[in-house]
């Protein structure tokens, strides 16, 4: 098995249990890829930050997965929340902006992971406060 067929293997097993994981991925790639033309069309500042904050949020999902407690994990996934924020700002700048490429898809999947997260919070936070009352 190559390298690259074992990585393949290990982000299915692993993504198919964890939807955000899954979501945050696929949206690394299409930020990568949109962030690709960018670059071919010379927009090179907001392609750099576009694609630091893009693919930020899947890293820091990631890492909340090995959190240290509940409230370390809300902690992680909030982080991963201001960076879907600030990539959705940059895409709405180049969907504002004249002579950038359409960025339906990314503003489209950003808005969905955004809510993915929202619910991954308030979740972990109801599940603390209901436990904290008993």
């Amino acid at each position: 098995m190559s390298t690259r067929e074992f990585i393949i293997s290990m982000k299915k097993e692993l993504f198919d249990k964890n939807p955000i994981l899954k979501l945050s991925f696929d949206f690394a790639l299409i930020v990568i890829e949109y962030c690709e033309l960018l670059e071919s069309n010379k927009k090179y500042i907001v392609s750099r930050q576009l694609l630091k904050s893009g693919t930020s949020i899947g890293a820091n999902a990631m890492e909340a997965q090995n959190a240290e407690s509940k409230a370390d994990f809300i902690h992680k996934m909030k982080i991963a929340a201001k960076e879907a924020e600030e990539t959705q700002y940059w895409l709405w700048l180049c969907a504002y902006s004249h002579n950038y490429p359409n960025c339906d898809l990314p503003i489209n999947k950003i808005d969905e992971i955004n809510r993915v997260l929202g619910t991954i919070i308030n979740t972990s936070r109801n599940n603390i406060n209901s436990k904290s009352k008993t």
